[in-house]
C-alpha cells in the first residue's frame, strides 16, 4: 500500500523524539486515572437490589398458626432456580425442620415440606435462589406455630452475591465487557478500516489483550459463579461438586459456551495477524480478498456468538418480549463493541504508531455513526422494555443509571462530532502535499527500518547475518551512496560497531525528521485531543453500562414494591389474633383469653374476646376489660369495655387504632370479687 503524505498521517505531537518517547505512557496514566476515577464513581453506589422479589408466603410473614403446615410456600415476582436446601427452616432452637426437598409448584411458587411433630414456637425460613436473569437472592422471615417464641436461629453474616466473592465477580464481570470490546471492535476496525493495521505491533496487542482478558475474566466468572450464588466462600470456587451444579444452570451453559467461541476466535486472531499480513503483495491480491470475506463472515458468526452469551443469560432472557429482547440485545452489544473498541484501536493507532491512513478515519467515521444508530434505536426498545415509566426513569437506581448513560452517550456524540470535522480538514489537505515530500519520506521510513536491521544484527538479534547485511547496505544506497562502500565492509567485525552506530544515527535523524514534519500541522494534534478525550468518556460509558446489567431493572423493581404493598395490605386486613394465658390466684382463677382484632390496622376495628378454661370449654367470668398503649409515640392507654353477647364471648365495635405501630395490649381478668389479674401482650397493628 502506498504511504499517503505527510499531511494525511496521523502521529503523536511529540516536539522530538525525546518527547515522544514519553507520549505513550502519558496515554496510559491518563487511561488509569479514568479507570480510577470509575472504579470510585461505581464503589459510591449503593449495592444493586436482586432481581427477583419474595411477593408472598404461607405460612405469611409473622402469622400465628394453630398447627404446623405441612409445607412452607414461597411465591416469587418471577421464575427462580431452586436447589435442594435453597429454602431452610429452622425451629425456635436452631434446628432444621424441613425436609430439605424443594418442589415447584407453578406460578413462580415454590415448596419445601416441614417434618412432623414440630413444636409449638417461632420458626425462622431463611432462603437464598437466583432470580432468571442470573442474579442471587436472599431473604428470611419468621411465623409461629401456636404461640411466638424466643428463637435461637442465626443466618450466616455472607449474603449471597456479597463480601469478597461478589466484588471479585463484578470485577470479572466489568472485565468481561471490557475484553469484549477490545476483541471484537479492534478486529473490527483493522479489517473493515485499516487492513494495513493488521501488521502493527501495538494494535495486534491491543486485540489479543482484549482476548487474554474476556477468556481470563469468563474463567473466573465460571469458578466464582458457585459461591456468588451460594455460600460466600472464596474457597468454594475450586469445589468441583459445585462447579459441576453450576454447568447445569442457564449461566454455567452460557460461560462454557463462550469459553469454546473464545477458542475460535483465538484461530481468527491467529489468521488476522498471520496469514492476512503476510498477503501483501500485488500478485496476491485476490487470494487476500477472498480471505478478507472468509474472515469477515466468520469473524462475525463468533462476536455474535460471545454477545449471545451475555443475552442469554441476563436481563434480556427474562421478562416481556424475551424472544425479541435476545437478538436486540446482541445488536447492542456488537454496536457498543464496533464504536468503542473500534475507537480504542484508533487511540493506539495515533498515539504508538507511525501513520494511519486518512481513509482509515473516514471509514470509522462512518462506521461509528452507523453504530451510534443502532445503538438510539436497540437502546430505545431495552429501556421502554426495562424501565416502563417515567416513575422508574426517576425513581429507581436503574433509571437514574440509564439517565446517565443517555447524558454520556450524548457527550460522546458531540465529542465524535469535533473528530469528525479534525478528519475532514485532515483530508482536505491531504492532496495539497508536493510529491517530491511524500516521496522523500517514504525513502526515510525505508532506510529507518534497514537501519534498524542493521542494528539488530550488530547485537547478534538477527538470526540470518547475511540478511542483514543486504539490509545494511540497501539502507546505505537508500540515505547516502557514499556510504556504501562502509556498508560493504560491514563483513568486517571490526567495521560492524561503527556501521550499527551509523545506522543508528540515520534511524534516529530520519525519525525525528518525520515526526517535527508531521508536528507542524496543528489538525493532528487535535484532532488527538479529541480522541483521546472520546476514550476516557467511553472507559465512563462503559462502566455505567455494565452497572446496569447488575441492577435490577425499573419495571421489575416497581412491579416487585406493588406486589409486596400489596402482600402487606392483606396481611394488615387480616385479623389479628392473640391468645393470652391467665392466672388470677383464686379458685377456678385460670384460663386462656383469647382477642381477635378485625381488620386489625389503623382506624375502625371489630373486637372479639373469647375466655377458656384449661380443658377448652367457654368461661363466663364477671368482667374483662381491654387497653391499648403506644408507649412510642405517648398514646394511651386507650379503654376498651366490651359488651358480653355469649358464653365466654366479648364485643365491641368502632375501636379506634389511631396509628401504626408496636401496641401494648392490656387484658384485665376478674374471675371473682376479689380475684383479679392484668395481662400484657406488645403486637404490631396497621
Amino acid at each position: 500500500m502506498q504511504t499517503i503524505a505527510p499531511r494525511s498521517r496521523f502521529v503523536p505531537r511529540t516536539g522530538g523524539a525525546r518527547r515522544g518517547a514519553a507520549g505513550a505512557p502519558r496515554l496510559w496514566r491518563l487511561l488509569l486515572v479514568l479507570v480510577a476515577a470509575t472504579g470510585a464513581f461505581l464503589a459510591g453506589a449503593a449495592p444493586a437490589s436482586a432481581h427477583a422479589a419474595l411477593t408472598g408466603s404461607d405460612p405469611k410473614q409473622g402469622a400465628v398458626v394453630k398447627k404446623a403446615p405441612a409445607q412452607v410456600k414461597l411465591t416469587f415476582s418471577e421464575k427462580v432456580a431452586m436447589a435442594d436446601g435453597s429454602v431452610r427452616v429452622l425451629d425456635p432452637a436452631g434446628k432444621r425442620a424441613d425436609a430439605g426437598k424443594t418442589a415447584d409448584l407453578g406460578a413462580n411458587t415454590y415448596g419445601v415440606k416441614l417434618r412432623k411433630g414440630l413444636p409449638d414456637g417461632t420458626y425462622t425460613v431463611a432462603y437464598q435462589v437466583v432470580s432468571a436473569d442470573s442474579h442471587p437472592v436472599a431473604g428470611a422471615f419468621t411465623f409461629s406455630i401456636g404461640a411466638p417464641s424466643a428463637t435461637k436461629a442465626t443466618l450466616p453474616d455472607q449474603q449471597a452475591g456479597g463480601g469478597l466473592v461478589g466484588v471479585l465477580y463484578d470485577i470479572a464481570r466489568y472485565l468481561s465487557y471490557a475484553g469484549f470490546i477490545l476483541v471484537v471492535g479492534g478486529a473490527a476496525f483493522v479489517l473493515g478500516c485499516w487492513p494495513r493495521g493488521a501488521g502493527v505491533r501495538p494494535v495486534q496487542r491491543l486485540v489479543t489483550y482484549g482476548w487474554v482478558t474476556l477468556t481470563g475474566a469468563t474463567l473466573a466468572l465460571l469458578l466464582l459463579r458457585a459461591p456468588y450464588t451460594g455460600s460466600g466462600k472464596l474457597a468454594d470456587a475450586f469445589d468441583m461438586g459445585a462447579l459441576g451444579d453450576v454447568l447445569n444452570t442457564k449461566t454455567g451453559a452460557a460461560l462454557v459456551s463462550r469459553l469454546l467461541l473464545l477458542a475460535a476466535a483465538a484461530l481468527f486472531i491467529a489468521v488476522l495477524f498471520g496469514a492476512y499480513v503476510k498477503r501483501d503483495a500485488p500478485e496476491e491480491a485476490a487470494a487476500k480478498k477472498d480471505l478478507t470475506f472468509g474472515l469477515a463472515i466468520g469473524g462475525t458468526v463468533v462476536a455474535i456468538g460471545i454477545a449471545a452469551t451475555w443475552a442469554m443469560a441476563e436481563h434480556a432472557s427474562t421478562g416481556i418480549q424475551a424472544g425479541i429482547a435476545m437478538p436486540v440485545d446482541v445488536l447492542h452489544l456488537l454496536a457498543v463493541a464496533a464504536w468503542l473498541g473500534g475507537l480504542a484501536a484508533l487511540v493506539v493507532a495515533l498515539f504508538r504508531t507511525t501513520s494511519v491512513e486518512a481513509a482509515a478515519v473516514r471509514r470509522f467515521s462512518r462506521v461509528a455513526f452507523t453504530s451510534v444508530v443502532v445503538l438510539a434505536a436497540t437502546g430505545l426498545y431495552q429501556s421502554w422494555r426495562q424501565v416502563g415509566s417515567w416513575s422508574a426513569l426517576t425513581g429507581t437506581s436503574y433509571g437514574q443509571l440509564l439517565l446517565v448513560k443517555i447524558g454520556l452517550v450524548v457527550v460522546l456524540v458531540g465529542v465524535a462530532a469535533v473528530s469528525r470535522r479534525w478528519t475532514g480538514r485532515i483530508t482536505s489537505e491531504a492532496g495539497d502535499i508536493a510529491p517530491e515530500v511524500a516521496a522523500a519520506l517514504v525513502v526515510e521510513q525505508r532506510t529507518a527500518k534497514k537501519a534498524v536491521a542493521v542494528t539488530r544484527a550488530s547485537k547478534g538479534e538477527a538470526g540470518d547475518t547475511e540478511e542483514a547485511s543486504g539490509a545494511s547496505r540497501a539502507s546505505g544506497r537508500a540515505a547516502d551512496p557514499a556510504d556504501s562502500e562502509g556498508s560493504a565492509g560491514s563483513k568486517n567485525s571490526a567495521d560492524s560497531e561503527r556501521s550499527a552506530q551509523l545506522a543508528r544515527q540515520r534511524a534516529a535523524m530520519a525519525t525525528a525528521r518525520e515526526k517535527r514534519i508531521r508536528d507542524a500541522d496543528p489538525h493532528r494534534s487535535g484532532l488527538r485531543r479529541s480522541v483521546l478525550t472520546e476514550a476516557g468518556i467511553a472507559v465512563v460509558l462503559l462502566a455505567v453500562t455494565t452497572a446496569l446489567t447488575a441492577t435490577e431493572p425499573g419495571r421489575t423493581e416497581e412491579e416487585a414494591a406493588r406486589a409486596t404493598a400489596a402482600v402487606a395490605e392483606a396481611q394488615r386486613s387480616g385479623p389479628l389474633s392473640l391468645k393470652v394465658p391467665f392466672d388470677t390466684g383464686g379458685q377456678d382463677g385460670k384460663g386462656t383469653v383469647r382477642l381477635e382484632l378485625d381488620p386489625g390496622r389503623t382506624g375502625s376495628n371489630d373486637l372479639h374476646v373469647y375466655v377458656k378454661r384449661p380443658n377448652g370449654s367457654a368461661f363466663d367470668i364477671p368482667e374483662v376489660k381491654v387497653s391499648f398503649t403506644l408507649e412510642s409515640k405517648d398514646v394511651g392507654p386507650l379503654p376498651v369495655t366490651p359488651s358480653h353477647i355469649a358464653t365466654g364471648h366479648w364485643t365491641a365495635s368502632g375501636v379506634q387504632i389511631p396509628m401504626a405501630g408496636d401496641w401494648k395490649i392490656a387484658v384485665t381478668v376478674r374471675t371473682s370479687d376479689i380475684d383479679q389479674v392484668t395481662v400484657n401482650k406488645n403486637t404490631k397493628i396497621g
